[in-house]
């Protein structure tokens, strides 16, 4: 629309207010609306499948959020050309850039949430960005957005030798909020690509993603204010600062950041890896850039930073291979024979599939105790196939069979007591 004709629709539209055919333009546009929510109910009503297709079930999502906004605008300009000869049609009119704008906010962000299905911002953002943009399509429609352009200009202040004011600023955030979008889709689609090579290292395809979507974005920084205007030499003074806020305030975080990159690209700790840190021990779940998760036996997932990891101890039972020793330790009584006990806890090992054939069970003879012979089981499991709480178990309880089959007991704790009396009369 030309400014002229907006001027012209507002003041035919403040002309209608007054008549009464305003009722019937009103019921109209409130008609179509219902229509289109009626729509909307109707396809978001109907189940989709979530084994169905990607590209179904992406068109259906795609449908949902644009049924009510085209289904409103395309039945407004219909009736907007049958009604013209019989009402004025300036509310009609004034309808369709909105809901123009509200399809295209719509499918934009429908584009986005495919790309980036597991952000929640967007939710939020996609509100933000829909009140500002109908906003400015009020404003445009109205005719005050000049008037407002020109107050923000008059706002100016100058950083260095670059002059800015507030209608440039805004033109810079929104430049860089849509190059920024840009980029992020840019790089969701290089770190899907890196994710899905199989012949990589899966440390390396974290690093590389997250290293081109940092580049994509850093690109779309650079590219993105210049065209606005403002000089990027400008923004020294606030580097100069931030870099300074950065070396004293921020200076662990930024160590973490380094800490995450250097363990992902030295692979020292991988995914699924079995480590200790302190008190802390568990499999390793995430890598990020700045902590890492560690969820231990009891399902506690403790967060640790990536500089304790670089510079501090860690046990890392699963480095070089994932297979670990396990012990089953069992006293059995002076009656018995130790070599067929033995013989039947190593038997009882083998038998178990969770349990490596290399290297191979052994028993060993540990020492004469008290109340029986102790014996122990060494044995290894591959820590990434199996649980190694729920394999003792069963070695436990296929050991308790084998030793009550061949009629080896398991003593009880013995003690003797002896009582000695003693003539205390005179």
């Amino acid at each position: 629309m030309t400014d002229i004709a907006i001027s012209s629709l507002m003041a035919d539209l403040l002309r209608d207010l007054q008549r009464p055919d305003m009722v019937w333009q009103v019921v109209v546009v409130c008609s179509c609306l219902l229509v289109g929510w009626l729509l909307e109910r109707m396809v978001r009503a109907r189940h989709v499948d979530v084994d169905a297709r990607r590209a179904w079930r992406i068109g259906h999502g795609g449908l949902k959020r644009l049924i009510f906004p085209l289904t409103a605008l395309l039945l407004i300009l219909v009736l907007r050309v049958a009604l013209k000869p019989w009402l004025h049609i300036n509310l009609l009119s004034f309808a369709v850039p909105l809901l123009a704008s509200l399809a295209i906010i719509r499918f934009v962000f429908f584009v986005l949430r495919v790309t980036f299905s597991d952000s929640a911002w967007l939710v939020s953002f996609e509100r933000i960005f829909a009140m500002l943009v109908w906003f400015g399509v009020v404003l445009h429609i109205t005719g005050f957005l000049p008037e407002l352009i020109d107050a923000l200009e008059e706002l100016s202040f100058s950083v260095g030798k670059q002059k800015l004011n507030l209608w440039v600023i805004f033109q810079g955030l929104g430049a860089v909020a849509v190059s920024l979008l840009l980029a992020l889709w840019l790089g969701s689609l290089v770190e899907t690509r890196f994710m899905g090579a199989s012949g990589m290292d899966a440390n390396l395809q974290v690093v590389f993603s997250r290293l081109s979507k940092a580049g994509f974005i850093l690109l779309a920084i650079m590219i993105s204010l210049p065209l606005v205007g403002i000089d990027l030499t400008a923004l020294s003074v606030f580097g100069g600062a931030i870099g300074v806020g950065l070396g004293f305030g921020l200076q662990k975080i930024a160590s973490n950041y380094v800490a995450g990159f250097i363990i992902l690209l030295d692979r020292s700790i991988r995914i699924g890896n079995v480590i200790a840190v302190g008190a802390d021990k568990g499999r390793v779940t995430e890598i990020t850039t700045r902590y890492t998760v560690v969820r231990a036996g009891t399902g506690v997932e403790s967060l640790i930073p990536n500089e304790s990891l670089v510079s501090g101890v860690v046990q890392n039972e699963t480095y070089s291979d994932f297979t670990v020793r396990h012990t089953l330790g069992v006293q059995i009584s002076y009656a018995n024979d130790p070599e067929q006990a033995m013989a039947l806890m190593v038997a009882a090992a083998q038998a178990n599939p969770a349990v490596a054939k290399e290297p191979v069970p052994v028993a060993f003879l540990l020492a004469f105790a008290d109340s029986g012979i102790n014996l122990e089981l060494q044995y290894w499991i591959d820590r990434m196939e199996v649980s190694g709480q729920q394999v003792l178990s069963d070695l436990n309880l296929a050991v308790w069979k084998a030793f009550a089959a061949a009629g080896i007991s398991i003593p009880f704790p013995q003690r003797e007591v002896r009582i000695i009396s003693s003539d205390l009369s005179n």
